[in-house]
């Protein structure tokens, strides 16, 4: 679900989950968490997220809604 899209997300911009966490201003554990779906981020941290990995919460929600289905 959403785990895999930011991990796609994170591995296109060429980020590891330590710089995508410093960016965002999150722990790394987080990332990883989130990354395997045992977290879900509120609407501030998927925007944090957003920003550092350079793509729009939208596009990312659009790509889980994708597979979803």
């Amino acid at each position: 679900m959403l785990g895999e899209e930011l991990r796609k997300a994170r591995q296109q911009a060429g980020l590891t989950q330590e710089t995508l966490a410093f960016e965002a201003g999150v722990d790394r554990t987080y990332i990883s968490q989130l990354e395997h779906d045992k977290k879900s981020p509120t609407l501030d941290v998927l925007f944090r997220i957003s920003k550092a990995l350079g793509i729009k919460a939208s596009i990312l929600i659009a790509r889980v809604e994708r597979n979803y289905q």
